[in-house]
């Protein structure tokens, strides 16, 4: 059986639920604190699986060690059948790609729990300052997502089309964040039309946060 190291409110690890979710995937979660003890993914066991000590890494049937979740969900559409990750032709592939990594690689990390924590604890920045950085980014990023989704005429009921995919694995985690750091999300009414209609199907509301066995 897979098996999904994660943290339940990691957007990375989130992407990757959905992802299995969305491919009718069985997994095992094992738990990785961010946290606890100075968090668990700074620990040796941890890091003996992942050398960035961040969470997702997805162990595969054979033994293999996985990690960055965009990776994994590619090996997730190459490795497995049901509904695909990735659409078919090179340009929509790139399309689905470039709205992916707009999130995951631009917008995300520059507000994930490290960044935030540097911030606070090596910076000095106060929770306003802090909160007022998280915003800054999620709206310069958001806009950003909000134009390329608007502008295409390949936006369907989902990033792309009317199935969802990698996109839509990647926009629903950066959503719920913006949601819980309290981000008006008014100036987006693609984004917010899109998450509606993924946070209808099970894949979606199964991989929720608030679902993990380490919810807390």
């Amino acid at each position: 059986m897979l098996k999904l190291y994660s943290y339940f409110r990691s957007s990375a690890a989130y992407r990757v639920r959905i992802a299995l979710g969305l491919k009718g995937l069985a997994y095992q979660t094992l738990p990785v604190h961010l946290l606890k003890g100075g968090g668990e993914q700074h620990q040796a066991p941890y890091r003996a699986l992942n050398p960035q000590g961040l969470v997702p890494a997805l162990q595969t049937e054979d033994g293999a060690v996985l990690t960055q979740s965009l990776a994994i969900l590619e090996y997730l559409d190459e490795a497995y059948g049901g509904p695909a990750l990735l659409p078919q032709g090179a340009v929509a592939r790139a399309r689905v790609r470039a709205l992916s990594q707009a999130i995951a690689c631009d917008l995300h990390p520059l507000n994930n729990l490290r960044v935030l924590g540097y911030l606070k604890n090596e910076l000095g920045a106060d929770d306003a300052a802090k909160n007022a950085w998280y915003a800054h980014w999620v709206a310069l990023g958001l806009q950003a997502v909000e134009d390329m989704l608007a502008r295409s005429a390949d936006t369907g009921r989902f990033c792309h089309g009317d199935a969802p995919g990698m996109a839509d694995c990647c926009l629903v985690p950066q959503v719920f964040n913006a949601r819980r750091f309290q981000c008006p999300l008014d100036a987006y009414p693609t984004i917010q039309r899109i998450a509606a209609a993924c946070e209808e199907l099970p894949a979606f509301q199964q991989a929720a946060p608030d679902r993990q066995p380490d919810a807390a």
